[in-house]
């Protein structure tokens, strides 16, 4: 088999991955790739197929479950003020969308309403949807009346 036929194998098996994200199909296309140098170098087609065979099967037994080891294992914990988004805060000064200050993490925060039509009174309980600057981007927990 030609070897541009083996590289067309593995552009099709390439975007096929893209689609997917199975990582099977990305491991048939670097074997396609290899089948490529093989045919490219004069090996017949026996050689070819056991060269994309051996590849194959190196790619599915060794590669992917290290990938798949990879993929699962948990995000980074956030830290700085990336690990306040979520969390829950005070309002200590009437919360505008230009203006307040919260309670949050035993600090005082100054802080923002993410809706700009809501005003948020001392006392009502927020979640921090956001961090711009020193500024927390907050939301009420409760309906406002």
């Amino acid at each position: 088999m030609p070897w541009f036929l083996w590289l067309l194998a593995a552009a099709a098996l390439g975007a096929a991955e893209f689609f997917t994200l199975t990582l099977v199909f990305g491991l048939l296309a670097g074997a396609a790739l290899v089948a490529a140098v093989v045919a490219g170098v004069g090996i017949g087609l026996l050689g070819q197929l056991l060269a994309l065979a051996a590849a194959t099967a190196a790619g599915l037994v060794l590669v992917r479950p290290v990938a798949l080891r990879h993929m699962a294992q948990q995000p980074l914990i956030r830290d700085g003020s990336d690990a306040l988004i979520g969390k829950r805060a005070e309002v200590m000064q009437e919360v505008t969308a230009t203006r307040g200050l919260i309670k949050l993490s035993g600090e005082e925060w100054s802080a923002r309403a993410l809706d700009e039509t809501h005003v948020i009174p001392v006392g009502a309980l927020v979640d921090v949807m956001e961090i711009e600057g020193a500024t927390a981007i907050v939301y009420p927990r409760e309906l406002l009346p």
